[in-house]
């Protein structure tokens, strides 16, 4: 138990700075008293959540969301607040000029428009610290026909290329992909196979980046964890919980089995990849779905650390079926509570985080604090 707890000191879990704003759905977005104006205020809210938690000690940021003027101040302040900046995200989906794409776009010039948010989000992350570009692209077709498959990802890898060939030597380059949304006959980047072929192509520091909500009903995320390990190509996780689609909902909310599943294949590889949060929660309150989501995940990987890995490895040499399926059940059922409590306390964090963020009046307070200062600046 005290190496299982040692291991889960040593989780690091990155929050989404748009985690913390408002959100909602293709019908409306739900503002919450409270809610984060600027990247300064995001930067707040992920420190309170690292704060409760312990493990929560990286932002990831987006951009031009979080842009600002000087990111040596955004940098330090960050930094003051103890924590550090994880991926930066670059946006390439919400300029009407990315209509039919950005670097697969039929056009040369929105193509040379997309590829220089990309580079200047290298220069961004070296001046903020960071180690990772985190891509996912919206580029496809609705319709067939719309434009030749084969010239857009053609048009794709020329630019991933030339940002490649300008990538920092401690920056590496995570590729995500998505089945379907907002493109719903063809996503240029459909599916893991996809994504890895890009990789291959790019170089050793191109890596695939696996969203949960990303997948059709059913898919077997877990073999997808497996065979991107394998080969070295496994960068990291986006987490969230899906019922039927890209859902965003609370990691581990709908599904934990999956969620403790995934984390056993994890725990059985050297090292971690990068593990982020992607959630835009809608009805529930930002910093308490967070740091639930947190909660979550450092259960279902103290989990997949008690699986007892010589006795499934004998079953599954044996051939017996149910007692290697048992072996993994026995470690899923633990209650492993009582351990992440424990490592919390070592931590210096919250036994219990989210009875702890409402008993602090955090919420109340930052909402009384912001709409007051949201009065003075009118």
């Amino acid at each position: 138990m005290s190496d299982v707890e040692s291991r889960l000191r040593e989780l690091v879990i990155e929050t989404p700075s748009w985690g913390y704003g408002d959100s909602g759905t293709r019908f409306g977005v739900f503002p919450q008293a409270g809610r984060p104006r600027d990247v300064f205020e995001r930067v707040d809210d992920a420190a309170e959540v690292h704060r409760l938690t312990g493990t929560a000690g990286a932002v990831a940021l987006h951009f031009p969301w979080d842009a600002v003027e000087d990111y040596d101040a955004l940098r330090a302040y960050i930094e003051a607040r103890g924590l550090r900046v994880g991926a930066v995200n670059p946006n390439l989906f919400q300029d009407s000029d990315y209509k039919l794409g950005s670097i697969t776009h039929p056009h040369a010039r929105v193509r040379e428009k997309a590829v220089a948010h990309l580079l200047e989000c290298l220069e961004i992350a070296t001046a903020l610290g960071s180690t990772a570009q985190s891509l996912w692209f919206a580029d496809g077709t609705n319709y067939p026909g719309q434009d030749d498959l084969r010239e857009r990802r053609h048009r794709m890898l020329d630019a991933l290329a030339s940002v490649y060939a300008e990538l920092p030597a401690e920056q590496e380059m995570l590729v995500e992909y998505k089945l379907f949304e907002p493109a719903f006959y063809a996503t240029d980047l459909a599916d893991w196979g996809s994504s890895l072929l890009v990789c291959q192509k790019l170089g050793d520091r191109a890596r695939v980046l696996v969203d949960l909500g990303h997948h059709a009903q059913g898919v077997n995320i877990e073999q997808i964890v497996a065979l991107l390990a394998d080969e070295q190509r496994l960068g990291g996780f986006h987490f969230n919980n899906r019922k039927y689609a890209d859902d965003d909902l609370i990691v581990g909310s709908v599904n934990p089995f999956e969620l403790f599943l995934i984390f056993a294949e994890l725990a059985a590889g050297d090292a971690l990849p990068r593990l982020t949060i992607d959630q835009s929660h809608n009805v529930e309150a930002k910093v308490e779905a967070m740091v639930l989501s947190v909660v979550n995940l450092q259960e279902a990987y103290a989990k997949a650390l008690l699986v007892d890995r010589e006795a499934l490895r004998a079953a599954q040499q044996a051939g017996d079926v149910l007692g290697a399926h048992e072996a993994l059940l026995e470690a899923y059922r633990t209650d492993v509570r009582p351990l992440c409590t424990a490592a919390r306390a070592a931590l210096g964090a919250a036994e219990d985080p989210v009875a702890e963020l409402r008993a602090s009046g955090y919420a109340e307070r930052v909402g009384t604090e912001r709409e007051t200062r949201q009065e003075i600046n009118r």
